[in-house]
């Protein structure tokens, strides 16, 4: 079975978009966290696994063309990089709204602003205690704890970064 990346790159391809002329001849799996993998290796994430993925993946590729290391996409112009991030995290978002999951929906959204906000503050930690939140959430559903996570992270709270990952790793569908 292909990575969630591996097929990400496929769809891109054979969209025939504009996007498509930018990937690279092979996807990089590189050394990161595969966020992907872990969204869809839950229960609440069962039914929909390899849209879920896909869709997660989309959305880390636009995190990656925003302020990492793109695994799919190579693109020599800052600002067309910008723009091809905010492509992938719409392709991302509309592959879960074709299958009706706004859990994961508003998830990726509170990873991409939260994560927005990070970087502006130049705390990647923060950024990286979103992503591990959100792919729980994802997996296997938010909690209140979550929930309490992020708002405290919204108000700019020192404390958030530890209260984000505290709430993933305590989550009691976590694999």
């Amino acid at each position: 079975m292909s990575t969630p990346l591996a097929r990400l790159h496929a769809a891109v391809r054979e969209s025939g978009t504009p996007l498509a002329a930018t990937l690279a001849d092979a996807p990089d799996s590189g050394d990161g966290p595969d966020r992907a993998v872990r969204a869809g290796a839950g229960p609440r994430a069962a039914a929909n696994r390899d849209a879920i993925e896909v869709a997660v993946a989309a959305v880390d590729e636009g995190y990656q063309l925003h302020y990492g290391r793109p695994r799919a996409l190579r693109i020599d112009s800052d600002d067309l990089t910008l723009l091809a991030g905010d492509r992938m995290y719409a392709l991302g978002l509309a592959r879960l709204a074709t299958i009706g999951d706004m859990t994961a929906i508003a998830e990726l959204a509170d990873v991409i602003s939260l994560g927005a906000q990070a970087h502006a503050s130049q705390d990647p930690q923060l950024a990286d205690a979103a992503w591990e939140a959100g792919v729980s959430a994802i997996a296997a559903g938010t909690t209140a704890q979550i929930s309490a996570a992020k708002r405290r992270a919204r108000t700019g709270d020192r404390a958030a970064t530890q209260a984000l990952r505290e709430a993933a790793r305590r989550h009691p569908g976590r694999r």
